[in-house]
């Protein structure tokens, strides 16, 4: 560990890295939503976010793996928030907590809106999205299984995983869709239901 430096906190580097991966993916989901993904080159987008295309390779493997770091980040917070959250309360609330996703910065929160949306016509997209889901159901699988004490390689926190996983995708996706004619607050309150639905028979 750095002397000086937290624990348990990312070394500069480390950050600085996540941070210009941030950046990459507001820059292409910027010029997707403008040009659609077809006519956007990596190239493009390493333009855009003033690195070279060889570092911006580095990072990503395709243009659509560009927008890797925003989808996962909602998914980051949450299971952030669960770790913490107190054992006496709903599970549930712990996810409402601060809804609607990504809402600070509130940029964050209009370029996933936008990414969000062009899922259905987009299907490198979409699998991106579906695989950082499918990536996060272990995550979800431990947190669950902590809080209940059951093993993580057990059948029932694995379950409980995918139903809380497809919960907060879904939920996302709506949210996504009913924004661009609802207030904030009524965007909130459609993923607050949908979440309601989706995780009443979670039981943690």
């Amino acid at each position: 560990m750095e002397r000086g430096r937290p624990a348990g906190r990312p070394p500069l580097t480390e950050r600085r890295k996540a941070a210009t991966r941030l950046e990459i993916a507001h820059e292409a989901v910027r010029l997707f939503g403008e040009c659609g993904v077809a006519a956007t080159s990596g190239e493009d987008i390493a333009r855009a976010a003033g690195i070279s295309p060889r570092t911006l390779w580095r990072y990503f493997p395709s243009k659509e793996e560009c927008v890797r770091p925003l989808l996962a980040a909602g998914l980051e917070t949450v299971a952030r928030r669960l770790r913490d959250w107190p054992a006496d309360r709903s599970f549930c609330d712990g996810i409402q907590w601060g809804l609607p996703p990504a809402a600070d910065p509130p940029e964050a929160a209009s370029a996933l809106r936008m990414l969000i949306r062009l899922l259905p016509g987009e299907p490198g997209l979409r699998a991106v999205w579906l695989q950082v889901h499918h990536d996060a159901e272990p995550v979800f699988t431990e947190i669950i299984a902590v809080r209940t004490g059951a093993d993580p390689a057990d059948l029932l926190p694995r379950i409980k995983a995918v139903m809380l996983n497809g919960a907060l995708r879904v939920a996302a996706e709506e949210w996504a869709q009913r924004s661009a004619e609802a207030e904030e607050a009524a965007a909130a309150e459609a993923l607050r239901q949908a979440l309601l639905k989706a995780t009443e028979g979670l039981a943690i």
